[in-house]
């Protein structure tokens, strides 16, 4: 098995993996305008053309405050004088690790940096390869929350998706909305309720949608502070006897199922 944490925002798989990290890489990700003070001829030009108020004059020339830059190089193109050209920026960095479930891939992605559907592509690209070359049966692919870019360029390629939700009204909000994204990329999709028994009512009516839906739900876990200790020694909750370790075995089982595998 192929591990890949493609939340670049926040990569947390390897909290409870304890990794050994291998490889590290840097990650360039979109460009910002950088204006050369002898070739501009303070014009103004790149000023007048620039929606995001990021050029300013100093004295006699122009520079680029880089954090409102937003790299649209509008003001490249403006330039009569040619002084202004567009720099990759350091966006973050990627890793290859090894666990004890196999390698794992990551990234962090830079405050305030753009791109991170770029860095999730790339990161999920590399395990591919990785599972290729190591002939693994499975790819395993931690995705980020919500229903942007970096979530689409997760789910892009999966043979499943599993929504994890939660018995509460805005749980419910959030799972209609992954798998109305999913069922547009027309990836098939699994539900697992997480805490279920803190409200069975919501977890019933979360059930019902899923049925309508025609969305199998392959597991209830209930709440058990087990998790919360085995989070905090970093560990993964399958280390403890416990109900939830009982129920993710159930869980692993209907996937393997709905996945064909052996």
């Amino acid at each position: 098995m192929v591990l890949a944490d493609v939340d670049v925002d926040a990569a947390n798989l390897g909290l409870v993996l304890s990794p050994h990290t291998e490889e590290t890489h840097d990650f360039m990700g979109g460009s910002i305008a950088e204006i050369d003070p002898e070739a501009c001829q303070g014009c103004g030009m790149c000023a007048e053309v620039c929606r995001f108020d990021a050029v300013k004059a100093d004295g006699a020339v122009y520079t680029v405050d880089p954090v409102a830059c937003e790299g649209c190089a509008a003001c490249h193109y403006a330039c009569p004088a040619d002084a202004i050209r567009m720099v990759l920026q350091h966006a973050g960095v990627w890793y290859v690790a090894s666990t004890r479930y196999g390698p794992l891939y990551h990234a962090h992605l830079f405050a305030g940096q753009e791109n991170s559907g770029k860095l999730v592509t790339l990161v999920k690209q590399r395990a591919r390869l990785r599972a290729l070359d190591d002939d693994a049966d499975l790819l395993l692919v931690d995705g980020p929350p919500g229903t942007g870019c970096p979530v689409i360029a997760a789910l892009s390629g999966a043979d499943r998706a599993l929504i994890v939700t939660e018995p509460t009204v805005s749980g419910a909000h959030d799972m209609r909305r992954i798998l109305g994204v999913a069922d547009h990329f027309q990836i098939p999709t699994a539900v697992l309720i997480n805490k279920a028994d803190l409200s069975t009512a919501q977890s019933g009516a979360i059930a019902d949608l899923c049925d309508e839906l025609g969305v199998p739900v392959v597991g209830y876990l209930p709440y058990d502070p087990t998790v919360t200790d085995a989070m905090v020694h970093g560990e993964p909750i399958t280390m403890h006897d416990g109900p939830v370790t009982d129920q993710l075995t159930k869980v692993w089982d209907e996937l393997k199922v709905l996945l064909a595998l052996d």
